[in-house]
């Protein structure tokens, strides 16, 4: 069996800078990653289907996992069946990727257990058809990133700990883009200009989420208490970047939702995964 680590991301910044003809919307962003994880197994199984357990919300059809799997199987040649266990840490619907995450370590899996011997392109490219966000998770690189997430330039970010709030609600990111009062015009810039200035960076989806859903405006307003609170992409978690000054103890017992403190990942655990042979 192999037992894998899943991490979680950040954006520590999101603005939407138009909209293409197909109706996606082209972005600016950085994506960091964190030591939060999800950790998944995988076990070979004489049977030749797919089975997952840890994600019984979600059908089949729709797991990302699955189509992840499917996606590679035609590569296979070395195919089996699988059982695949995913033990939830990063919450789900709450903009840190877990789901993109996910869909990445059993690409990153499968590509070397099946003998796929797929390139690390040409799985973000697959990446893509199942979210934006996941080719970021496949190459396991913090990045400035911008179309619609997935033109990456990697980049170099500062060692930093962060605490994280989740409110207890789901946003709807269907919802926010919808609605008429979303920025989709921010000015085009540059990584060097945040280096710059990043408390100026926001997230253009922070106000309407703050608007439509009250607990992410309680968790806005605790968290600006002890530093500057940024919204995680279309949310619902919100973070803070940790300074000495604080008391991280006091700020997490006091939190008004569910709260962690992740510190920043210059790479992936799955950067450099091996099956071994």
């Amino acid at each position: 069996m192999i037992k894998v680590p899943s991490p979680a991301k950040l954006n520590l910044f999101l603005h939407i800078t138009g909209r293409r003809e197909n109706g996606y919307h082209e972005l600016q962003t950085i994506f960091q990653l964190i030591d939060l994880y999800d950790w998944m197994s995988f076990e070979p199984c004489v049977s030749e289907t797919i089975q997952i357990e840890g994600l019984a919300d979600v059908q089949l059809e729709q797991n990302l996992v699955y189509r992840a799997a499917q996606l590679l199987r035609p590569h296979a040649k070395k195919p089996c069946g699988l059982k695949i266990h995913i033990e939830k840490n990063i919450p789900m619907g709450a903009g840190l990727g877990g789901g993109s995450s996910n869909a990445a370590t059993t690409l990153i899996v499968l590509n070397q257990l099946w003998q796929c011997d797929l390139n690390e392109q040409q799985l973000a490219d697959y990446g893509v058809q199942l979210g934006a966000d996941v080719p970021i998770f496949v190459f396991g690189r913090n990045a400035w990133a911008e179309g619609i997430g997935e033109h990456l330039s990697f980049i170099d970010l500062a060692q930093k700990k962060f605490i994280i709030l989740k409110p207890d609600c789901f946003i709807s990111t269907q919802l926010l883009f919808s609605q008429k009062t979303l920025t989709r015009d921010s000015k085009i810039t540059k990584f060097c200009a945040y280096q710059l200035k990043p408390s100026s960076f926001g997230n253009n989806f922070e106000p309407l989420a703050r608007s439509l859903y009250p607990e992410v405006e309680e968790a806005m307003q605790y968290l600006d208490q002890f530093g500057l609170a940024k919204l995680t992409g279309t949310g619902a978690c919100v973070f803070t970047e940790v300074t000495d000054e604080m008391n991280i103890e006091l700020i997490l017992k006091n939190a008004p939702c569910k709260s962690y403190l992740v510190s920043s990942l210059t790479e992936s655990p799955l950067r450099h995964f091996k099956v071994a042979r």
